[in-house]
């Protein structure tokens, strides 16, 4: 997991805020979802379903007008955060423990049989989403976004100019 103090501060002032998605918003989304993919995205919280909404946008415009499956990658990016069930505290201090230690090592310690609770559930929202999308039916490229939105650049398999569109847009 890259370190990224000022988007991490930022997600944090975010997740306090409450209030529900526009309606507006929650339309367009909509219609840039499968079935499968509104019902995943039903179980967002609301502060991950408004960042996700400023990555799309984000996207689109960076790519002047995305198509589905990469607007529906930037919609369901940190899906995989919801079988965790951890709230706003829990999740500051996950993300703590991701970002003290390296990628490589959180990744292989969330792997390990002893980490099935929440905590290791949260650390490896990537995988997790990404088997949530694959059951899904979501595009190849919007399981693949899900699986490597913390990989470094290297480890990309999405499309380069797309996949920097993506972390650009919520890295931001």
């Amino acid at each position: 997991m890259r370190v990224r103090p000022a988007h991490l501060a930022r997600r944090f002032v975010g997740s306090l805020r409450r209030g529900d998605v526009a309606p507006s918003d929650a339309d367009w989304a909509h219609h840039r979802l499968l079935e499968g993919e509104a019902d995943l995205w039903k179980r967002m919280s609301e502060a991950d379903r408004r960042h996700a909404l400023g990555v799309a946008r984000k996207v689109d415009g960076q790519l002047g007008g995305a198509a589905r499956p990469v607007l529906a990658a930037a919609l369901l990016h940190d899906v995989g955060k919801v079988t965790s069930g951890l709230g706003t505290w829990a999740r500051v201090a996950a993300t703590l423990v991701g970002a003290v230690t390296s990628a490589s090592r959180h990744e292989r310690w969330a792997a390990r049989p002893g980490a099935q609770g929440r905590l290791g559930r949260y650390l490896r929202h990537p995988a997790e989403g990404a088997a949530l999308l694959a059951a899904a039916g979501s595009d190849p490229l919007t399981v693949a976004w899900a699986a490597e939105h913390h990989h470094p650049r290297s480890r990309w398999t999405v499309e380069a100019s797309v996949a920097e569109a993506l972390w650009s847009a919520d890295d931001d």
